[in-house]
């Protein structure tokens, strides 16, 4: 007994083989052990759309840690509970942003006002005669929105007597619906996932006889009939997929339009 005890005291019973394969073993299963205790909830990532754009710096990202999770892990506990994630940002039917975002056509929107900016003008298209729509049209490459918006005006509806009263300030997006997206893209051979429009408000400075839906003849006419509309009539007859962005622009633009006298009488 007493050389078994200076065998320890000495360091000389861990040498003996086994012992010094049972303490490494035990230390091993104590890191091992106190890493499986490291619980890392990962924080929830919700892809909603935002009222400003989400870079991908932004983006939540999953520690290093969390993919090497053992799944016996979520027995252990720790001694402070993590926290808890930040409540989901509210979903927006058409996202507001201040930079078009990628994967979508930059595009502008012409809200026409008549002098008295009361009315608002609204055509039918010449492929679908029931979906009536405001003046729009892509952005060309290095082209200014306002200049585009000013060309557009001047291609769908022929005037030229007109001046910007207010801007939206953010880009407003939407999606085309499949169909759509599908015919559009194979018209324009893109892979656009919908449209991403600067809105401008504009008031005829001339008279309503100047309005043409032969444009300027540079491009295809695209209207086949035209009228002045409340924003509220402009809305109700716009097809479905345009109604969150139409009352986005409008709600923009109301501090500017005056009300119909003759819809009050």
């Amino acid at each position: 007994m007493e050389a078994r005890l200076s065998s320890i005291i000495h360091g000389t019973e861990w040498n003996r083989p086994g012992k010094e394969r049972s303490r490494v073993q035990s230390e091993s299963e104590m890191v091992v052990a106190a890493a499986r205790c490291v619980a890392v909830k990962p924080l929830p990532l919700a892809l909603v759309h935002h009222s400003r754009p989400v870079s991908s710096s932004a983006l939540l990202r999953l520690p290093r840690t969390a993919s090497a999770r053992s799944p016996r892990s979520a027995s252990c506990s720790t001694s402070a509970p993590p926290p808890p994630p930040p409540p989901p940002l509210p979903f927006v039917a058409v996202a507001s942003m201040d930079a078009p975002p990628q994967g979508y056509r930059t595009n502008v929107g012409i809200c026409l006002a008549d002098p008295s900016l009361t009315k608002i003008f609204s055509a039918s298209r010449l492929d679908i005669p029931s979906a009536w729509q405001m003046p729009q049209g892509g952005i060309d490459a290095g082209e200014e929105p306002r200049a585009a918006a000013f060309r557009e005006l001047r291609e769908e509806t022929g005037v030229t007597s007109a001046e910007i009263v207010a801007e939206a300030p953010n880009w407003l997006t939407y999606d085309f619906p499949p169909d759509v997206r599908d015919k559009l893209n194979a018209r324009w051979g893109t892979d656009w996932k919908g449209q991403a429009q600067k809105w401008f408000l504009f008031r005829l400075t001339g008279n309503d006889d100047e309005i043409n839906l032969n444009g300027d003849g540079s491009e295809k006419p695209e209207f086949g009939e035209w009228t002045w509309m409340t924003p509220q009539e402009v809305i109700e007859k716009a097809v479905e997929f345009k109604k969150p962005v139409y009352e986005e622009a409008l709600k923009h633009f109301a501090p500017y339009l005056q009300s119909d006298p003759a819809a009050s009488s």
